[in-house]
């Protein structure tokens, strides 16, 4: 009698209730390999691979591309062929599988050691805080779907820019599809839907392709937009599995993560905002501001420590950090993600630049590591370049405090025998008043102030 596996999604190592269906590499009824690679997973911050954990025949898959399914739930059931290689009973596999239908509750955030302590390990950094750090690690490898060989993230930045990745001319190693050829055709249009394929493609026009998410660019044009449809009533213009504006979109990957994050830092933070204007007008030229607010962050929190920790609600234990992390909130299409800059306060301007280019570079193209995305030990978020003068800032728990750059402006300033315009960068930090004082509050924004006050 043959004996069948069901396979429940596993904890992919990140602390997240659910994950999105990108792409499956197999099909029912396909024979798959134990370790294999069985379907690509859209986590808060990255597609994660997962293998197949036996060696037999494909009978059933969980849903299809784009669909949620919540941890510990089945994700596929296979038929066990004893003649090929299994994985011996209770051998460690690096995940946690879950054995019924219902989804575990989601780790509550305790307090990590601080990166200093640990060795030998990449910086420590979560989307908005929420995330577990974890020490599994997830090989993300180049597979061949369709003919075409590419990374899981680089097939999800295709299906985000709308290319077809069968289409698109391959410079990597041994015909390897990379985000930069993704890219590139994403900004020439060479790799549209029903555009030519490439001379030198490894599959011909016909083979299968990866799902894209976005409707094909044949599809008949709209007819002109009324109020009521034909019968009087309102219509719906296409089912609710097509993301299209106007229609119900379930929320996904770091977008659901940014929501249930949100959520939870409003039901538990009693948050108190002073707002003020920090006056640059000595600053010379060439002044980096986001590295600036940086310096002056770490300066703050040197000199009023009480904001630069994390806060236990339901202990009520607070931990002073002698080290500055600071989460850097970055916007993208797909939701907000909060990587950490470690150890702030010891990098010089450059030292900060480099990092900061290095942790938007890896967000933009979400091979960032989980870890730089937790355990950050106060936040900035530089709206202004965008627009905005003051805002109240959501802090995330275990964070004390969250600081906000506004659009930068001149205004006329006093000054001894008469009136200067003057450049300003408005001020506002939010903290939690369960942790803090309101005359901390004050003095880290006075000390940030007299810090931007300076020419250098």
């Amino acid at each position: 009698m043959s004996q069948t596996k069901t396979f429940f999604l596993p904890d992919l190592g990140e602390g997240l209730p659910d994950a999105t269906i990108v792409e499956w590499f197999v099909k029912p009824g396909d024979v798959i390999k134990l370790d294999a690679p069985l379907v690509s997973m859209e986590t808060a911050k990255a597609v994660v691979e997962v293998p197949s954990p036996v060696s037999g025949k494909v009978l059933k898959l969980a849903g299809g591309a784009g669909d949620v399914i919540v941890t510990g739930t089945m994700l596929a059931e296979f038929e066990i062929d004893p003649s090929m290689p299994q994985r011996a009973e209770g051998q460690d596999t690096g995940h946690h599988h879950g054995g019924g239908h219902a989804a575990p509750a989601p780790a509550k955030a305790e307090p990590a050691p601080a990166p200093a302590a640990e060795t030998k390990r990449d910086d420590a950094g979560t989307v908005v805080g929420a995330m577990q750090s974890s020490d599994a690690v997830h090989t993300e490898a180049a597979v061949a779907v369709g003919g075409v060989k590419a990374m899981p993230a680089v097939r999800a930045m295709a299906r985000k820019l709308g290319v077809d990745i069968a289409r698109v001319r391959a410079t990597g190693a041994d015909g390897v599809v990379t985000m930069d050829d993704v890219k590139r055709a994403a900004a020439d249009g060479s790799a549209k839907p029903g555009a030519p394929a490439p001379r030198a493609a490894a599959a011909p026009v016909g083979a299968t392709q990866v799902a894209t998410g976005v409707a094909p660019t044949s599809a008949p044009a709209t007819s002109p937009r009324t109020q009521l449809s034909a019968t009087g009533k309102p219509m719906r213009t296409q089912p609710p599995s097509v993301s299209v504006t106007g229609q119900p979109e379930q929320l996904k990957g770091v977008r659901r993560n940014m929501a249930r994050v949100m959520a939870d830092a409003h039901s538990k933070v009693v948050p108190t905002t002073l707002s003020d204007d920090a006056d640059i007008h000595a600053w010379a030229q060439g002044n980096d501001v986001t590295v600036r607010l940086i310096r002056a962050i770490c300066v703050a929190a040197k000199t009023v420590p009480a904001m630069n920790a994390w806060f236990d609600g339901e202990k009520l234990v607070r931990t002073l950090h002698p080290q500055v992390d600071i989460g850097i909130a970055v916007d993208t299409d797909d939701g907000l993600f909060v990587p950490a800059l470690r150890n702030a306060d010891v990098l010089d301007a450059n030292g900060v630049r480099q990092g900061i280019n290095r942790l938007r570079a890896q967000v933009e193209d979400r091979s960032i590591p989980a870890s730089e995305l937790s355990g950050y030990t106060i936040s900035l978020s530089n709206f202004g370049m965008f627009a905005g003068r003051y805002a109240t800032p959501v802090v995330v728990p275990p964070c004390v405090a969250i600081v906000a750059a506004g659009r930068a402006r001149h205004q006329i300033t006093p000054v001894i025998g008469g009136f200067e315009s003057h450049k300003v960068i408005p001020l506002s930090v939010t903290f939690d008043h369960r942790a803090c004082t309101g005359g901390e509050a004050a003095r880290f924004l006075r000390a940030m102030l007299d810090d931007l006050a300076l020419s250098n």
